[in-house]
């Protein structure tokens, strides 16, 4: 089948009688009407083609709202499926926002895993310690639990903008690890006993967590507070770390120094 663009004045094609009547000229000279050759109606249609990669494209286009914007797409792919048979010569492409977070959750897929191993060479390398970095690293689950939990709780889904934020609240997280961590150590070498070293670790090294984690979270706060134009993005990254924050602060103070004599222990007889 071939395609012509043919360019006419726009009294030419002013109603369907005018069009019907636009002379069409045969190979052999012979003059035709465009009527005498085909069938010219007025009907509902497209008044636009659009192309992508020498292809014809039609965009259905919907907003998310209230939803997470994978599952929604998950949903309505297996529905599709179920429902929709693509005639030959036709795909069905999901695109836009879903495309994007797909491709970063991809990339996050790699870039966390690869950072938390050097972050734990890092550590490895400050304590001379496999089982203290392991201490430090096995803490942030506190930290990223708290992060999913405040999501539901603010009606937030997990979106490409919260995993940004989990990655910025594990650096947090670690950082105020290693406060601890390193005074007791230090109290250690001085020759304190483990339980001293412990408790006066914990005690000395309160304050300096706490200023971290209340500076992030009041920083973050009007962030997590708001609903106006990009909120969609800043929320839930703010969110993810204040919950975070809140959680890890917590059971930090609490949970290492309980766990501390054990790693140690095993630090010390490997």
């Amino acid at each position: 089948m071939a395609e012509f663009n043919v360019n006419l004045r726009p009294r030419a094609v002013s109603d369907v009688e005018s069009i019907r009547n636009i002379p069409v000229f045969g190979a052999n000279g012979e003059r035709l009407t465009l009527g005498a050759l085909t069938a010219v109606d007025v009907r509902t249609g497209l008044g636009l083609l659009m192309r992508e990669d020498n292809e014809r494209r039609i965009a259905i286009k919907l907003s998310v709202r209230g939803r997470s914007l994978g599952v929604v797409v998950t949903e309505a792919e297996y529905k599709v499926a179920a429902a929709v048979s693509m005639p030959k010569g036709y795909r069905l492409e999901w695109t836009g926002s879903f495309e994007n977070e797909q491709r970063a959750v991809r990339r996050l897929a790699v870039i966390v895993p690869v950072t938390l191993l050097l972050v734990f060479f890092l550590l490895f390398t400050t304590f001379d310690s496999g089982r203290l970095a392991a201490l430090i690293l096995v803490n942030v689950l506190y930290a990223a639990a708290g992060g999913i939990l405040a999501l539901p709780l603010s009606g937030l889904n997990l979106s490409v903008a919260a995993l940004v934020g989990f990655v910025a609240l594990f650096g947090i997280s670690i950082q105020n690890r290693v406060i601890l961590v390193a005074r007791i150590r230090e109290l250690r070498h001085l020759g304190h006993n483990l339980a001293d070293a412990i408790r006066e670790g914990a005690v000395s090294r309160i304050r300096p967590m706490m200023m971290t984690a209340l500076m992030a979270m009041l920083g973050l706060l009007p962030a997590a507070l708001s609903h106006g134009v990009g909120a969609e993005t800043a929320r839930p990254f703010a969110v993810v770390i204040i919950g975070g924050l809140i959680a890890d602060t917590l059971l930090t103070i609490f949970l290492v120094p309980l766990l501390y004599p054990y790693f140690e222990e095993k630090a010390a007889k490997g």
